[in-house]
C-alpha cells in the first residue's frame, strides 16, 4: 500500500457518529518528511473521528517512544511519547480562503466535495509535538550508565571556570552603583 493511501480516511461512506482508527508508526513513516531529530520511533496513534453533517472532530492519542540525543551529554536517550490532540475539520465551499483566514490552528477546512481526508501530516506533526523541547534524563539519573561521563566532567569544569570568572568580574559592576543613585534623584 502506498504511503499516502495508508493515512487517508474515506469519510463520505461513514455514518454520523464516532469511528476509531489505529496507526502504527515507525521510522519508515518519517522517510517521506526528511531528516528527523530522533530515531527508532515506535508510536501508536489512536484516532477517534466523530462525524457530523458539516464537520468532523478528530482526537489523536499518541503513545510510544523515540530515541533522541540528550541535550546535556549527547548520548542517546529514549523518550516516552504521550499526548492528545484535537482537530476540528469543517466542510465548506472555499476551503483555501477559509484556511488562510483561520487563526485557530485546531480548525481546518476542506471542500464539501471532498470524499477523503489525509491524516498523515497531522500524525507527523503530533508525534513531533509529543517530544519534549528539552531532552534530558531526570536530575536523579544524571551521571547514570546512559550518560557520557567525559562530557559531564567537561561541563562541570566549564561551570567551575565560569563561576570563578563571575566572582572576579564583580568589581566591574561595583562602579555602576553610583549611577543607580543618580536615577533616583
Amino acid at each position: 500500500m502506498n504511503h499516502r493511501r495508508a493515512y487517508e480516511i474515506a469519510f463520505v461512506g461513514l455514518k454520523p457518529g464516532i469511528h476509531h482508527f489505529d496507526y502504527q508508526v515507525d521510522d519508515k513513516f518519517f522517510k517521506h518528511y526528511g531528516e528527523q531529530d530522533f530515531s527508532h520511533c515506535t508510536a501508536k496513534i489512536k484516532l477517534e473521528l466523530e462525524k457530523n453533517n458539516s464537520f468532523m472532530m478528530l482526537k489523536f492519542d499518541v503513545d510510544g517512544s523515540a530515541d533522541v540525543s540528550c541535550d546535556r551529554c549527547g548520548n542517546d536517550l529514549t523518550m516516552q511519547l504521550w499526548d492528545e490532540f484535537r482537530i476540528t475539520v469543517k466542510l465548506v465551499d472555499e476551503p483555501d480562503t477559509m484556511n488562510e483566514q483561520e487563526e485557530d490552528p485546531d480548525v481546518y477546512y476542506i471542500s464539501k466535495t471532498e470524499s477523503h481526508i489525509y491524516v498523515g501530516d497531522w500524525i507527523y506533526e503530533f508525534i513531533n509535538l509529543s517530544i519534549p523541547m528539552q531532552k534530558m534524563c531526570a536530575e536523579d539519573e544524571v551521571g547514570g550508565p546512559q550518560c557520557n561521563k567525559e562530557v559531564l566532567e567537561k561541563l562541570k569544569q566549564m561551570q567551575t571556570e565560569a563561576e570563578k570568572e563571575t566572582k572576579s568580574n564583580t568589581s566591574v559592576w561595583k562602579g555602576l552603583e553610583k549611577f543607580k543613585n543618580l536615577e533616583e534623584e
